[in-house]
């Protein structure tokens, strides 16, 4: 080994379940319950273990605007702001707030509690590994950012095509019913 190299120690790289720092033991961080995966209607939270009902998921983190400050940042496009009240809004844009990533379902498997401020995301019944965590967006956001006939959730896409499959037949139905008059009338 030449004189101007060091041996570099690998030991200190190594990520360790509980380190300690000038003495002081650390707690293990706990691990999340969920990840952030691709779903259909683009990024969403899938469970990587078992959730249990009223088990709490996820902070909806972000700096808390006035509502001023909110209808400012939604008019340039944030569509990840969450209204606490009518003065208190939270931003959720960034993306260490990994709770942003809950989808909206009109049939959800949690939802959100403030508490002082905080958003809070519980699990309404108990979730399955690979199901995805979504909860309710409420009225207003389904009406005016999403609309009812673009949601994407399982029950609204089930409900779309029970529609379609319902048109189909009646059309099936019509031009069998015409097809057997025109016969008809070509006997008389």
């Amino acid at each position: 080994m030449a004189a101007n190299q060091r041996r570099i120690d690998a030991r200190a790289f190594i990520c360790h379940s509980q380190r300690t720092l000038a003495g002081i033991k650390l707690p293990k961080m706990p691990r999340r319950s969920f990840r952030v995966g691709r779903s259909r209607t683009g990024l969403g939270l899938f469970a990587t273990r078992p959730i249990r009902k009223r088990a709490r998921i996820a902070e909806y983190k972000g700096r808390l605007l006035t509502t001023k400050a909110a209808e400012k940042v939604e008019a340039r496009g944030n569509r990840y702001l969450y209204e606490i009240n009518s003065r208190w809004t939270i931003d959720g844009t960034p993306r260490s707030n990994l709770a942003r990533y809950g989808n909206h379902s009109c049939n959800p498997n949690a939802e959100t509690t403030i508490v002082k401020r905080r958003v809070f995301i519980y699990a309404l019944r108990a979730i399955e590994p690979g199901e995805e965590i979504t909860y309710d967006y409420g009225v207003d956001y389904l009406k005016n950012v999403i609309g009812r006939s673009n949601c994407q959730c399982g029950r609204c896409r089930r409900r779309r095509a029970r529609k379609a499959r319902e048109r189909r037949a009646l059309h099936k139905r019509r031009q069998a019913r015409l097809a057997g008059k025109s016969k008809r009338a070509r006997k008389r």
